[in-house]
């Protein structure tokens, strides 16, 4: 046997072995056994350990057996060769990915075969199901035996039910329940849904990044001693009820406020009384860790901008257990010439370093300090790009270098979701959309959806950039299509396709300013068909219109089956509408998705004119609070309002209004509310859209009593209330040219009512009253794996019941101009 037929590399040992052995003393040792090591190689190792050559022979991994033996004045070595191994199978694996359970084993191909590191591998895939979910996976393994003295290893896996967190237990906690520390964390337990949510499934890395959110949240709400003393997971077999216990002893401590806040300058020449302004925490607030933070880094930076790159922010706090009080101390001194090395960034397989770089207040060459580096070890958790992010230092080539490191974990970035709802004037709608924060991992954001139902359809695209030009400014582009039959509350459909441009600046952490071009088309239309026969008075279908002799629709009979304000017909056709405006955010809101605490207002000024055929000033904005007054129980308040006025003297377009409904009062219809045409003989009418609007929501969010509060459900109670008013649009209209207005009189305006004029009209009877709608209603919120779902049942308490009509002979024929309701609404989704 040659050299290259022996198997691994043991031929490039058995060379240098060989070299040093003579061949006197390889004559005195006999080899028996062997078949695909060479006996050369066999004596090269007994020499290599002359007094322990059985222990060398099996401690090289290729022999199960050994024997030495002394025959006839010759040292005779009998062995029995393991097999080789030819490949490693893995059978009945669908939860965990062969790459995964490769890396974890250590047989290896083209290896010898170790029994007992085989059957060690056999526990380590057990491990690693474990982990992932299935701790009562059974995992065995075999051998198929080929030629050569080679065979194929098979470990054989039944992966069994998914054996996730059994229970979290928190020990030591009074000021905060169990349920309110578990909803904390993304971890969850095990219930009837875990067959399709994954949060229930231990690991490690995720229970100590809920534990760190625990922390911050007791540090947040004043508990400044907060420590967890342990935390212990054990795995609990059972063959009907097995799963991970997560065990948390914590120690809370009592709850401070601020008693006292300075800064302490010890730099010459700085300006401490510009500091004040950064400072966030005053007396008599509960202490805020997070406000802590907040103003190490303004006044970090405040310090630097006014030339002190090496100063240093340390806070102070002497706790008064007496007075359960805190004073606050932010010292500014100089601190060591450091300087930053290098950044180094590692287990990002997504992201690129740029997106993590972009991120940080410091480079390589500058100053060192802490403060910035610990804001942007949180600015990269917040992005939501990372499983884990970990900052470290390390010394660097000299005594003032330091080399920073940064450890991420990739995640998923993609979501999906869909959201519907149902009422009996609406019928069906669905939205699918696809979204990624993380596109291609360049840290963008992509948006497609897709919208259809009995009575619209649509498509928009987003794309956001949120470092324009390298800079902290936002840009992007959306593109959208939209189709609505509105034809059964508002006769006529109407087709928006276009696009708008925007960047976002932020002034502070909380106030942020985005500016916006818009270019879109808007298409109106008015039905005219057998199903919906809406515009027939004007133009007769053959058929099916009753018509005179003149071959022109008999009026008012054409209107029974319904028929568009004389307002919508005249505007049909398109609208190009070129728009500017603004938005102006703030907010303090401690959760974006879920809020319970804080502030959010928001600001849109509008102006249309730079070409196309608006021209319009608008004005829209939204103020909303949060307050958390007992344990999960949320209280909140919005106000809204706006308001259109035309800015070159004349009638606003109808498709410039607003149309309101549920947006506004819930217990509505879409276009449900607001002026309305009651001048023809159709009982629902025409909502023409208003120039003008407010409204009010206050709710609470509670509990549901005797539900698992990790299975997400909570209950909502509310009230809405506003009003939409101020039809601006056009009034007559000339429509056979004769110059005369058919029910139009220039003292009383128009004064046409179907029942008595036997023509056309030519002017709009508009109800325009500003009655305020009112609405009181209960929900049920799920936050279900299936990613947050809501279901609202609303009921009108105050509405406009609109005008009596009667024909010439009195008979009654009905309301027209009343407000259309809607009790019943739906919205869901999900993420992948």
């Amino acid at each position: 046997m040659s050299p290259s037929r022996i198997p691994g590399g043991l031929h490039l040992i058995a060379l240098a072995l060989l070299s040093s052995t003579t061949a006197t003393h390889a004559a005195e040792i006999a080899v028996e056994g062997n078949r695909r090591v060479e006996a050369d190689v066999i004596r090269s190792i007994v020499a290599s350990a002359p007094d322990r050559p059985r222990q060398a022979l099996l401690a090289s991994g290729y022999f199960s057996d050994v024997t030495v033996a002394t025959e006839a004045g010759r040292t005779v070595i009998r062995v029995r060769e393991r097999a080789s191994v030819n490949r490693v199978v893995f059978e009945g694996n669908k939860k965990v990915e062969t790459a995964t359970l490769k890396a974890a084993i250590v047989t290896r191909d083209h290896a010898p075969l170790d029994p007992a590191q085989a059957q060690g591998d056999v526990e380590r895939i057990r491990a690693l199901y474990k982990q992932a979910g299935r701790g009562t996976a059974k995992v065995t393994y075999r051998t198929v035996d080929l030629p050569n003295g080679r065979l194929d290893v098979i470990y054989v896996i039944e992966e069994g039910d998914k054996t996730g967190i059994k229970a979290i237990n928190f020990t030591g906690n009074q000021a905060y329940s169990d349920s309110k520390l578990k909803e904390l964390m993304s971890s969850s337990e095990m219930n009837f849904l875990s067959f399709i949510k994954t949060s229930d499934v231990y690991d490690p890395d995720r229970i100590t990044n809920d534990l760190d959110l625990v922390r911050r949240f007791y540090l947040k709400n004043g508990y400044a001693d907060f420590r967890v003393v342990k935390a212990d997971a054990r795995y609990v077999e059972a063959e009907t009820d097995a799963g991970w216990v997560i065990d948390v002893i914590v120690e809370e401590g009592q709850q401070y406020k601020v008693g006292a806040v300075a800064i302490d300058s010890r730099l010459p020449g700085l300006d401490a009384r510009g500091l004040d302004g950064e400072v966030r925490a005053q007396v008599g607030d509960v202490y805020n860790a997070e406000d802590v933070e907040r103003t190490l880094s303004g006044v970090t930076n405040q310090v630097a901008r006014q030339g002190y790159p090496f100063a240093q922010v340390r806070p102070t706090g002497q706790r008064d257990p007496a007075t359960h009080t805190v004073a606050l101390g932010f010292v500014v001194e100089d601190g060591p010439r450091v300087y930053v090395e290098r950044i180094n960034i590692r287990g990002n397989t997504r992201t690129r370093d740029y997106v993590i770089r972009r991120e940080l207040d410091i480079t390589e060459g500058d100053a060192y300090n802490r403060v910035l580096t610990d804001r942007a070890e949180r600015r990269l958790n917040g992005l939501g790009f990372f499983k884990k992010v970990r900052f470290s230092n390390e010394p660097g080539s000299a005594a003032d270098r330091v080399i920073i490191n940064i450890d991420v974990e990739d995640q998923p970035t993609g979501s999906f979701s869909v959201a519907g709802g149902y009422s009996t004037q609406d019928g069906i709608i669905g939205e699918v959309s696809v979204s990624e924060s993380n596109f291609l991992g360049r840290g963008q954001y992509v948006r497609v959806a897709g919208t259809a139902g009995q009575y619209t359809r649509g498509v928009d695209f987003s794309f956001t950039e949120p470092y324009f030009l390298d800079d902290r400014m936002a840009a992007g582009f959306d593109v959208f299509y939209k189709y609505s039959n509105q034809a059964r509350y508002s006769r006529y459909n109407t087709t928006v396709y276009g696009g708008q441009l925007r960047v976002g600046l932020p002034v502070t952490e909380e106030l942020g300013v985005t500016f916006r071009y818009s270019l879109y088309n808007t298409e109106l239309k008015v039905p005219n068909t057998l199903k919906q026969p809406y515009d027939d008075c004007t133009n007769p279908i053959s058929g099916y219109t009753t018509v005179n002799a003149s071959g022109s629709a008999v009026y008012p009979t054409c209107t029974a089956d319904g028929e568009a304000s004389i307002a919508i017909k005249s505007s049909q056709g398109s609208t190009l509408t070129s728009l500017i405006g603004a938005t102006l955010a703030y907010s303090t809101l401690d959760n974006l998705a879920a809020p319970r605490n804080g502030f959010y207002a928001e600001l849109k000024p509008d102006i249309a004119g730079l070409g196309g055929d608006s021209n319009f000033y608008r004005v829209t904005g939204e103020a909303r609070y949060y307050r958390e007054f007992a344990e999960d129980v949320v209280g909140f308040l919005k106000f809204q309002g706006g308001h259109i006025g035309a800015t070159d003297g004349n009638p606003l377009r109808i498709t410039d209004q607003f149309f309101l409904g549920p947006s506004l009062v819930r217990g509505f219809a879409v276009n449900g509310i607001g002026p309305r045409d009651v001048g023809t003989s159709d009982s629902r009418s025409n909502a023409l859209g208003g120039s003008t609007y407010f409204g009010g929501t206050a709710e609470v969010q509670f509990p549901l009593p005797g539900i698992p509060r990790d299975l997400g459900l909570k209950g909502a109670l509310f009230s809405d209330a506003g009003t939409l008013f101020g039809y601006k649009g056009k009034r007559t209209f000339d429509v056979n040219g004769d110059g005369i207005i058919n029910g139009y009189s220039p003292t009383t305006g128009c004064s046409y009512s179907a029942s008595t004029v036997g023509v056309e009209p030519e002017c709009v009877n508009v109800r325009d009253k500003m009655t305020i709608r009112s609405s009181i209603g209960a929900s049920i919120l799920w936050n279900s794996p299936l990613g947050p779902i809501r279901f609202d049942y609303a009921y009108a308490l105050t509405k406009d019941e609109g005008v009596r009509t009667y024909a010439t002979d009195g008979t009654y024929l009905g309301r027209v101009g009343k407000d259309q309701t809607q009790s019943f609404r739906f919205s869901g989704g999900t993420k992948f």
